[in-house]
């Protein structure tokens, strides 16, 4: 039994560091955007570029958008509430199951790890939704040097990072 959950955990150990550099070798995009305009109107799309006096977006078309009747810019995270849980269990689950794998008691290693893992899962869904809030930036009455950290922030959220 205890071989058979060593090579559990070295094939689940495995496929953390071999995964994550697979799935990073897709093109970079920039953030989703939503960008409030001072009349009340709303543009959406991603960030392509950030320019001298506007944002470039893409939304179907490229669209760009003047600085100067920009009220607000919302960069739209996506939610990593399922990633978090899904890290949490499986986190709870294997320090769990180290840890009760010398239980004298029958079935009390395997409701250590269910309680582990159902532990772990919440824990992580909860810091998963917390890492995954919206950002909001007010660039309406803000000094030039405000603006221009803001957009210095915004660059390296766009596609092309290094826009001339």
């Amino acid at each position: 039994m205890k071989q058979g959950f060593d090579k559990l955990v070295a094939a689940v150990v495995a496929l953390m560091l071999v995964l994550p550099g697979a799935l990073s070798a897709r093109e970079r995009r920039g953030a989703n955007i939503i960008v409030t305009l001072k009349d009340g109107h709303f543009s959406a799309g991603e960030l392509i570029a950030v320019k001298p006096d506007s944002l470039l977006l893409l939304a179907g078309k490229d669209e760009s958008v003047d600085l100067i009747g920009i009220r607000s810019i919302r960069i739209v995270i996506k939610s990593k509430a399922r990633l978090g849980g899904a890290c949490g269990l499986l986190a709870g689950a294997l320090i769990s199951g180290l840890s009760g794998a010398n239980d004298p008691l029958p079935g009390g290693a395997r409701l250590a790890i269910v309680a582990g893992a159902v532990l772990g899962g919440i824990v992580g869904l909860g810091v998963g939704a917390i890492a995954g809030t919206d950002k909001t930036i007010q660039l309406e009455g803000k000094s030039e040097s405000e603006v221009r950290k803001a957009l210095a922030y915004l660059r390296k959220k766009s596609r092309i990072r290094d826009y001339k």
